[in-house]
């Protein structure tokens, strides 16, 4: 494995010094690894189709659901109200579980501070961690983004942060260390920042998979359109999910098998998949190891993608199922193949996708091996089966904005309301 430590990539030339990468186009479609249900796949869905039309191969590792979940026959039951939360303290976008205490979670804020809050009310917030100082949340789409603690927590102590940084623009990953519980604001190493062009399509998330390396998404670095190229670009790291081995004391690795990896080459040896706008929340299904995420559309689709190795999923040559391309940018769509969504929907029924995660809990069994997924503007719900390519299910209209979601120990999910708390998914 090759060793780096914090890589700086000169962005703005990227896109004009571009090495476009010819994938095969498998039978004679754009899309690889499935076939859509909606007909002609290079134009977008014909007005007939269902609103979320799933499309991508399923699993064949997971076990079948046991049933079909009942359309709009669920709801968020609240668990901690904002006000518990202490809602001055800022708008709460993460909600991550604190590996050795399995009722508490930290809370992450935008702003940049952490708060240590109890599951079961046993105590109120209590601040954590604080790196607003180098955090830069001025746009509405910065700040702080993500937190993960690292597998071996129990045994190294560390934890792991994404947020956006200014002077100049960038997007950064960050290790840390956790000390008398509570993070150690002075331990910080920086791993990797990326160039940003602009405040918005930052990603992101980081989750570490089942072989222990990290995962990060990241959006193509905004402007509208992807005026930059960036997704489908490889040799940059925007618009991509990156897979990194952090297991080093120092710096990162790159993970055998990295599917673009050539050492001193032209491509970014850290991409695991490509072809995305803005991913906005990234999870593992904790059985099967499949990376699920949630990519936010430009002007008309919202779509689900099951991240495979290598995996190109269309941006900015397509949204959703619809041909996208800039008219006057340099064509790199031609004789590639894409993966398809697993599901899209159109933005009648809301305009910013949040992922969520494969449910694996007990209390709803029909919920089984599904992927639920929500709206952040509009508070819709919705579930995918993982097996087959049947359309999804809308599981509940809340309208409370939904940032993220969180999975509970014995497998049930949580939503995190931008704005009202935190909230546990139910049936009627």
């Amino acid at each position: 494995m090759k060793m780096l430590t914090n890589r700086r990539l000169a962005g703005a030339a990227l896109a004009a010094t571009l090495a476009i990468i010819a994938i095969v186009v498998v039978a004679m479609s754009p899309w690889s690894g499935g076939s859509s249900t909606i007909g002609e796949p290079l134009g977008a869905p014909t007005a007939s189709a269902p609103p979320d039309t799933a499309t991508a191969t399923p699993s064949s590792a997971t076990p079948a659901p046991s049933a079909t979940p009942a359309a709009n026959g669920y709801h968020l039951k609240p668990v901690i109200s904002s006000a518990a939360l202490g809602a001055a303290n800022g708008a709460v976008i993460e909600l991550a579980l604190i590996p050795d205490a399995p009722l508490e979670a930290i809370t992450v804020r935008q702003s940049g501070q952490m708060y240590r809050v109890s599951l079961d009310g046993s105590f109120g917030p209590q601040l954590w961690g604080d790196i607003s100082g180098v955090v830069d949340s001025g746009g509405g789409e910065e700040g702080l983004l993500s937190l993960a603690f690292s597998p071996d927590f129990a045994q190294d102590g560390r934890m792991y942060l994404y947020y956006t940084a200014s002077g100049p623009e960038r997007t950064v990953l960050a290790r840390y260390s956790v000390t008398a519980s509570a993070l150690d604001g002075d331990s910080a190493e920086v791993l990797l920042e990326i160039p940003q062009f602009a405040p918005n399509h930052n990603g992101g998330h980081i989750a570490f998979d089942q072989s222990g390396f990290l995962l990060l998404s990241t959006g193509d670095g905004g402007g509208g359109g992807d005026p930059n190229e960036n997704g489908q670009a490889l040799d940059a790291l925007l618009g991509k999910v990156l897979r990194i081995d952090v297991s080093p004391g120092t710096g990162y690795a790159i993970p055998g098998g990295n599917p673009f990896a050539d050492g001193p080459g032209g491509n970014a040896d850290e991409i695991f998949a490509y072809g995305l706008r803005n991913p906005w929340r990234m999870t593992v299904d904790r059985l099967t190891g499949d990376v699920w995420l949630g990519d936010v559309g430009q002007e008309l689709w919202e779509e689900v993608d099951r991240v495979v190795i290598g995996g190109n999923y269309g941006w900015d040559c397509y949204e959703g199922f619809a041909e996208y391309e800039i008219p006057g940018v340099p064509d790199q769509c031609t004789g590639k193949a894409f993966s398809p969504p697993r599901a899209v929907y159109g933005h009648s029924l809301g305009s910013a996708v949040t992922g969520g995660f494969v449910y694996r809990g007990s209390a709803m069994p029909e919920l089984y091996g599904w992927y639920v997924y929500g709206d952040f503007n509009t508070g819709r719900i919705w579930a995918v089966n993982t097996l087959d390519d049947s359309a999804a299910v809308l599981l509940a209209d809340e309208q409370v904005f939904i940032a993220s979601f969180a999975e509970l120990l014995n497998g049930e999910l949580l939503a995190v309301s931008y704005t009202d708390g935190i909230y546990q998914l139910a049936r009627d």
